[in-house]
């Protein structure tokens, strides 16, 4: 990749990284529901003039139920996951677990599409998630009256990355016919239109203060809106293989901000089990291992 290429690749994983930090400083006023249905609200509110400068509205109706599907899986359901998780978890582990997503996907390639995976890759897989139990291990407790919080942030967590993974595929599957710019800003604001009504419905009775309004207007702007032109330009530039390696980053900017502006602690745990998880990405990813001719 060229020094542009690689810049604009950390500038992604840093605003990725931040959107974590974000839904920590909102989502106690917000809620989880209402906190995601503001950044895709508002991120389809700037998508849209933006789409239509280039003329591609009409992509938005010639593929509307793909859209829907993949606003679903890639926005609606997994922002609000990751914002209940952000209700009991720190940024850098809610990020961690975010990074399993290209080992969902290649779980649900093989299982949908019928994608093979290499011996290397399947033990990429395992690894992967091995990594996750190990960091999940202290949240799960059986004793009773033990406080689950933590342990159900990690499920959701877990959840959301399964539905990144549905959504990759789907998005390959149902709109491969439609522009990058036109998938990004049709599954905005179908989460947006999925999430209206139940976000109406638990609408905070306090307004929220200025703090949670900035964090959800850089929870739409800068991690929605500008890094997914920055990430579909990326993919057009250096290709997917080069693009997804922004996986590998998120989690240290994550960590980084969390603990820069939230006194979050980097715990030995955290860095072993997210070196484990990388690990088994990297060969999910046929990025290391034996080549293949």
């Amino acid at each position: 990749m060229k020094a542009f290429d690689v810049g604009e690749l950390v500038l992604l994983a840093a605003l990725w990284g931040a959107s974590f930090l974000f839904m920590r400083l909102g989502v106690h006023e917000f809620g989880p529901l209402v906190l995601a249905a503001v950044r895709v609200g508002l991120a389809s509110v700037l998508l849209i003039p933006l789409l239509a400068s280039r003329g591609q509205l009409g992509m938005l109706r010639e593929h509307w139920k793909g859209l829907l599907i993949v606003g679903a899986l890639n926005s609606a359901i997994p922002f609000v996951l990751f914002s209940f998780a952000a209700l009991s978890i720190t940024a850098g582990l809610s990020s961690i677990v975010n990074a399993t997503t290209p080992l969902w996907t290649a779980v649900v390639a093989f299982v949908w599409l019928r994608q093979g995976l290499t011996r290397w890759r399947v033990l990429g897989l395992v690894i992967g998630f091995a990594g996750v139990a190990f960091l999940a291990w202290d949240k799960a407790s059986f004793k009773p009256g033990a406080d689950h919080a933590g342990f159900w942030a990690m499920v959701a967590c877990l959840g959301a990355t399964l539905c990144y993974g549905l959504a990759a595929n789907a998005t390959k599957r149902y709109l491969s016919g439609a522009s990058p710019l036109a998938v990004a800003t049709g599954s905005q604001f179908a989460a947006a239109l999925l999430l209206a009504v139940p976000a109406a419905s638990f609408w905070p009775a306090q307004i929220p203060g200025a703090l949670a309004w900035s964090s959800a207007l850089g929870l739409a702007v800068l991690c929605t809106a500008v890094a997914y032109i920055l990430y579909f330009r990326l993919m057009s530039r250096v290709g997917p293989t080069n693009a997804v390696s922004v996986t590998f980053l998120i989690p240290l900017f994550a960590i980084l901000w969390g603990a820069l502006f939230l006194q979050e602690a980097v715990t030995a745990q955290m860095m072993a089990g997210g070196a484990i998880v990388l690990v088994g990405i990297a060969l999910a990813l046929g990025l290391v291992g034996p080549r293949v001719r």
